[in-house]
């Protein structure tokens, strides 16, 4: 059963962000189990319970980092749950998120590397039916939760003034932030994350049916081009299979 996140999750993990050496965490490892590992398992099965019939899959993220990717550090000073469609690059695909750090906790909607073919189809349905996407971020917004994602160094041109704040994204996350840690350490939390995630619901469906759209284009394209090589080889006259007898 989920009851928060106490003093001690927080004190860890900035003990862990000061201190990435298993010296450091190795005595410790009880204390990342029970305040930290055990209640992000129980709040996984708690907020995922409203989803489990979505064809959506939960998980919990662990503290242990694979050491051959930048920045090369042992362990995670930030900790992660995901609920997400079935995908092989989570990046790429929409997902709906709950993390804790020493800051404090963030949930919400986050699609973080989108193919660029994602992204444009996004900006030409914003400029095709620009009302339903502002009218979605406005109602966001009024429920207190933040538009953010990585933008483009050279922004896209954008005809629609009130939609440019979307255009501009090369990723997009809908987000809610605590940072008073108190509010994180109680049961209700998990009423506030589901609140959260079906609001940004539809965000999260309408990239998850764009990607699908992009990857069932990009396999087109690809069975096409395999059609067109071997059209051009059948197209090529071949040289007599049998030796001329002089």
């Amino acid at each position: 059963m989920f009851e928060g996140f106490t003093k001690e999750a927080f004190d860890f993990l900035f003990g862990i962000r000061m201190n990435n050496n298993k010296e450091w965490f190795e005595p410790r490892k009880k204390i990342y189990t029970e305040y930290i590992y055990n209640p992000l398992k129980a709040l996984t099965e708690e907020i995922y319970k409203p989803f489990s019939e979505s064809g959506m899959i939960s998980k919990t993220g662990r503290i242990y980092r694979d050491e051959s990717y930048p920045p090369y550090l042992h362990y995670r000073d930030t900790l992660w749950i995901y609920i997400r469609y079935n995908a092989w690059d989570w990046s790429k695909t929409p997902t709906l998120y709950f993390e804790i750090s020493p800051e404090g906790g963030e949930f919400g909607f986050r699609i973080s590397k989108p193919a660029a073919a994602v992204m444009e189809k996004f900006r030409s349905e914003i400029s095709e039916n620009p009302q339903y996407f502002l009218e979605l971020v406005d109602m966001l917004k009024k429920n207190g939760i933040e538009i953010g994602g990585e933008e483009y160094k050279r922004k896209k041109k954008c005809t629609i003034l009130e939609a440019e704040e979307l255009f501009v994204k090369k990723g997009l996350s809908a987000y809610r932030k605590i940072t008073d840690l108190s509010a994180l350490n109680r049961p209700e939390l998990i009423d506030e994350i589901v609140e959260v995630f079906r609001l940004v619901m539809p965000l999260n469906d309408y990239f998850h049916r764009v990607v699908n759209e992009v990857e069932a284009e990009k396999l087109m394209a690809k069975l096409e081009a395999i059609e067109d090589e071997k059209s051009a080889e059948t197209d090529v006259i071949k040289a007599p299979g049998v030796e001329f007898m002089w």
